[in-house]
C-alpha cells in the first residue's frame, strides 16, 4: 500500500473526521467572538491567532486531501465545495473590505460536508430544485395576479402597503408569511374596505397553506429518495463483499478437495 493509499484511509477515519468537525464549531465560535467589541479588546490578538491556526488546520486538511487523492479529489462536488469555502477566506480583506472578511463564516458551512445527515439533507433540497422551480414559476403568477388586483383595489387609500406593484408584492409577501397580516394590515385596510377580506383569505389560503406546503413535500419526498439510493447502495456493497468472500472460501474448499 502506497503513502497516498494510507493517508486516504487516515483521512476517512471517525476521529479525524469528529476532529475537523470539532475546529470547524471552534471556528465558528471564534467569528462570533470577533463581533463582540468588549471580548476584542480584552484578547483581541489571541482570538485572531486562534482563527488563523483554524485557517492554517483547513488548508493542511485540503493539501492532504488533494495530495492524497489526486484528481479523484476534483472529482467530487463536496470537495469542491470545502475549496471555494477555504479559498474564499483566503481573499486578502481589511476593513474597507468588510464584505470579504465577513466570508470567513461561511467555513462554518463546512460541517455540512463533514456530517452525513447534513449532507443527505441538502441533497435532497438540491435534487428538489427542478421540481420547485415549477412551483416558484406558479407562485410569481399568483403574486402577480395579486399585485395587480391589490394595487387596483387599494392604492388610493394605502399608498404605502399598495401605491405600486412592487409595493404589493412585498406587502402580500408578508402577508404570506403572515407576519402582523391580521391587525398589522388587514384590519386597517377592513375598516376602509369592509369586503377586502374576501381577497385576502383566500390569498393566504392559496400561498401560506397550498403552495409552500408543496415546497415542503417536494423537499422531502427528494429527501426519501436520496435516502433510499443510499440504503440500496448499502446493500449493494455488503451484497458484493459477501459474495466475495463466499467465492473465496469456495476456491479454498476445492483447493483443499484437490489435494
Amino acid at each position: 500500500m502506497t503513502l497516498r493509499q494510507k493517508l486516504d484511509l487516515w483521512l476517512d477515519r471517525p476521529w479525524v473526521i469528529n476532529l475537523v468537525m470539532a475546529v470547524i464549531i471552534a471556528n465558528a465560535v471564534i467569528l462570533g467572538m470577533e463581533t463582540s467589541p468588549r471580548i476584542m479588546a480584552q484578547a483581541g490578538p489571541l482570538i485572531l491567532l486562534a482563527d488563523q491556526l483554524c485557517l492554517a488546520f483547513f488548508i493542511a486538511e485540503i493539501g492532504l486531501k488533494i495530495f492524497a487523492r489526486g484528481g479523484r479529489f476534483f472529482r467530487s462536488g463536496w470537495n469542491l465545495f470545502d475549496l471555494a469555502i477555504v479559498g474564499a477566506a483566503l481573499v486578502p480583506g481589511s476593513q474597507t473590505m468588510s464584505v470579504l472578511r465577513a466570508l470567513r463564516i461561511l467555513r462554518v458551512l463546512r460541517v455540512i460536508s463533514v456530517a452525513p445527515r447534513l449532507r443527505r439533507v441538502v441533497e435532497g433540497f438540491v435534487t428538489a430544485l427542478p421540481g420547485m422551480g415549477s412551483v416558484f414559476l406558479l407562485m410569481a403568477i399568483l403574486f402577480y395576479i395579486g399585485a395587480v388586483i391589490s394595487t387596483k383595489l387599494f392604492a388610493l387609500s394605502f399608498p404605502d402597503w399598495f401605491g405600486s406593484l412592487p409595493l404589493s408584492a412585498y406587502t402580500l409577501f408578508q402577508i404570506m408569511t403572515l407576519e402582523s397580516w391580521s391587525m398589522g394590515i388587514v384590519r386597517p385596510v377592513m375598516e376602509v374596505y369592509p369586503y377586502a377580506w374576501a381577497f385576502f383569505v383566500p390569498f393566504i389560503m392559496v400561498t401560506t397553506f397550498a403552495v409552500v406546503n408543496l415546497l415542503v413535500g417536494l423537499i422531502v419526498n427528494s429527501m426519501q429518495d436520496a435516502h433510499q439510493q443510499e440504503s440500496v447502495a448499502e446493500t449493494d456493497a455488503y451484497r458484493d463483499e459477501v459474495l466475495k468472500r463466499l467465492i473465496a472460501i469456495e476456491k479454498k474448499l476445492a483447493e483443499k478437495v484437490g489435494s
